[in-house]
């Protein structure tokens, strides 16, 4: 009689996909709370940060002066994008901040001397013509997009602050750190800390659907995906995997929203989150191609 076999191993990249799945979740439930951007950052934040720093307090939270520049860069991700999505629809909030993979091709070359190529510019210019069809959209003011211009800016901000931070992990500072979610633990904290000074001026008056939500987009959508994603990472999974699964995260955000509140994006808007978001997975596959080719001597 044989001997039982081992179990198998749970494959790393399913903490991968599992994290993305939570983050697209996040457009949904930031859209069906009735309280302001103001009082859902500071409740999402809060539980966030009790969240990641239960789970990696561990391993060490010291702050640097270079630690706290990548968390008000985290801090303003996570405001903008809050702001956006309830300014705008939750397509064009999360396509536009997906945009962010052309700002990194437009400053590598300034702080980390990568090399800018044609397949670069190919890329930006093609994101660009995406981008600008979200502003032919003539300006809608209902419950669910009251003010789509400005949240369509905001949004851009949000990817070139995500861009920003990208590039700084990249830092070989920030390479250093022993714990990964340093930037993200003080970068919630930052948001309640800016939010706080709102919230006194104008408290909120959440609903039990509201704390509900909160405390799913504080623990589950931010704590526990980061935690996932962060340990998907440490177990091997190769960082051009991780961000075509990413891919996932901008597809299904705006398909949740429309399937339960019936946010409908418009054809301009779909038309050019397509395009963003074909041109830099295009970008990805074929930059991760050429790394694979050896260089000719």
């Amino acid at each position: 009689m044989q001997p039982p076999s081992k179990p198998t191993k749970f494959p790393p990249v399913l903490f991968i996909l599992f994290a993305v799945l939570l983050w697209s979740t996040g457009g949904l439930f930031i859209k069906v709370t009735t309280i302001d951007a103001f009082a859902v950052n500071c409740g999402r934040s809060l539980f966030a940060v009790i969240t990641i720093g239960i789970f990696t307090y561990k391993k060490g939270l010291r702050l640097s002066p270079f630690t706290f520049l990548t968390s008000l860069l985290f801090a303003g991700i996570l405001i903008s994008f809050v702001y956006a999505t309830k300014t705008t629809t939750a397509a064009n909030a999360i396509f536009l901040q997906y945009t962010a993979p052309i700002y990194i091709l437009i400053l590598s070359p300034l702080i980390l001397k990568d090399r800018f190529r044609g397949v670069d510019l190919i890329t930006v210019v093609l994101c660009l013509a995406g981008m600008s069809l979200f502003f032919w959209d003539a300006p809608k003011t209902d419950t669910l997009a009251p003010n789509m211009f400005v949240g369509n800016l905001v949004a851009l901000a949000s990817g070139v602050l995500f861009a920003l931070y990208f590039i700084l992990l990249r830092h070989r500072r920030s390479l250093e750190s022993k714990n990964a979610a340093v930037s993200a633990f003080y970068g919630n904290l930052l948001v309640v800390l800016f939010m706080l000074p709102f919230l006194a001026v104008h408290p909120p008056q959440p609903t039990s659907k509201d704390v509900l939500a909160i405390l799913y987009l504080g623990v589950i959508q931010i704590g526990v995906s980061y935690i996932l994603f962060t340990y998907g990472m440490a177990s091997g999974v190769r960082p051009f995997d991780a961000s075509i699964i990413g891919f996932v995260e901008p597809l299904l955000n705006p398909v949740w929203v429309f399937l339960v509140v019936g946010e409908r994006p418009s054809k301009l808007a779909l038309v050019g989150g397509a395009i963003i978001l074909l041109t830099v997975a295009t970008h990805t596959i074929v930059n991760h191609r050429d790394r694979l080719i050896p260089a000719k001597v």
